[in-house]
């Protein structure tokens, strides 16, 4: 009997990497390790900046792995792989920036069943529950109306500001993600449908864990028409 592998996705590598990275970092970071402390100062100083106009963070954000031939995923095309890189370099920048200075906690909190971590839920975790505050959610929008990965950095480095302020976490590899699939041909689409899904999914906190309503986590038909 033969076993059928289902290939990961470029966008699925991109998130599991983004995972990987952060993970290690923030683990480092908050352990006061001072090769993590370094990384995450040199990283959030590339927040909202284009990668190839920082080649000193090649070495940290490091998208070796997405070379690697695997039996569970295809070779990524060149294309690919540029799009992939300006998301990590993106995600793992923006989440440096959020950490800095935060020891107690990490700022990379994985989405999951009643503990949406998605930028729509995390906006409209900044809100009072019965209420909608105009300001942030034009920011939201503001980024969702991005006409370009780099401006769409900038617009997120603000709302990342706000909830380092407030001391709530993001899902940096579902950003990680969402980045990706934002550079290809319906990408911004796709990706506000699930920001805004998230939005209005928030219900304040539950004690479970898992991937479940109320995230940015998007429905396979979705990421499938995306071609991601």
């Amino acid at each position: 009997m033969t076993t059928t592998i289902i290939p990961l996705s470029p966008r699925k590598r991109v998130e599991e990497l983004a995972a990987e990275r952060i993970a290690v970092y923030q683990r480092g970071y908050l352990a006061d390790e001072s090769s993590a402390v370094a990384a995450l100062a040199r990283l959030r100083r590339g927040a909202g900046q284009k990668p190839e106009r920082l080649p000193d963070l090649w070495n940290l954000v490091d998208t070796s792995p997405l070379h690697v031939r695997r039996e569970d995923a295809r070779e990524l095309s060149e294309t690919e792989l540029e799009h992939a890189e300006n998301a990590l370099h993106t995600a793992l920048t923006l989440w440096a920036l959020h950490q800095q200075s935060r020891r107690d906690a990490g700022m990379h909190q994985r989405d999951g069943r009643g503990k949406p971590r998605g930028v729509g839920a995390a906006v409209r975790r900044m809100m009072k529950r019965d209420e909608i505050d105009e300001p942030l959610r034009k920011r939201l929008v503001r980024a969702g109306t991005a006409p370009d990965l780099p401006t769409l950095g900038q617009r997120l480095r603000d709302i990342v500001l706000l909830l380092r302020r407030e001391q709530f976490s993001l899902d940096y590899a579902l950003l990680a993600g969402q980045l990706y699939a934002w550079q290809w041909p319906d990408g911004p689409d796709h990706v506000r449908r699930e920001w805004g899904r998230s939005f209005h999914a928030w219900q304040g906190e539950e004690p479970s864990d898992g991937h479940g309503p109320g995230g940015d986590e998007p429905a396979g038909g979705e990421q499938a028409a995306a071609g991601l």
